[in-house]
């Protein structure tokens, strides 16, 4: 599975982006689908994840209220809506999967990965 991550950039605080992942491959409703971030100097942290089971989205607390993740089947396509942009939210964020598990968030856990997007929250 490749995957290719799109959408990041600049914004203010308050302002919204939307950050896609297209995968290449086939995602397979038993494979595990979430996105994460890494900011300078801190370790990759999971943002959300998927549970195909039994339809539930993760969020971290952080983002919890503000970011909105999706899919689109048809285009084997993510989506991470992110409203409310903060300066905390300033980082690289990735889209995984992975082939092992669902809903996970430990980054160890997942084995595909895209080439990360940058995103850079101003004051």
């Amino acid at each position: 599975v490749q995957l290719v991550e799109s959408g990041g950039g600049s914004a203010q605080a308050g302002e919204s982006l939307r950050l896609s992942c297209v995968a290449s491959g086939r995602i397979l409703r038993t494979y595990g689908v979430g996105w994460f971030r890494q900011a300078p100097g801190k370790e990759r942290e999971c943002v959300s994840t998927f549970n195909w089971i039994d339809g539930g989205i993760y969020y971290a607390g952080s983002v919890k209220g503000r970011f909105a993740a999706s899919r689109d089947d048809a285009k084997n396509t993510f989506y991470l809506e992110m409203n409310n942009l903060k300066p905390e939210d300033t980082a690289v964020y990735y889209c995984a999967v992975s082939t092992r598990v669902q809903g996970a968030t430990n980054v160890g856990l997942y084995d595909s990965w895209g080439q990360g997007t940058q995103v850079i929250v101003s004051t």
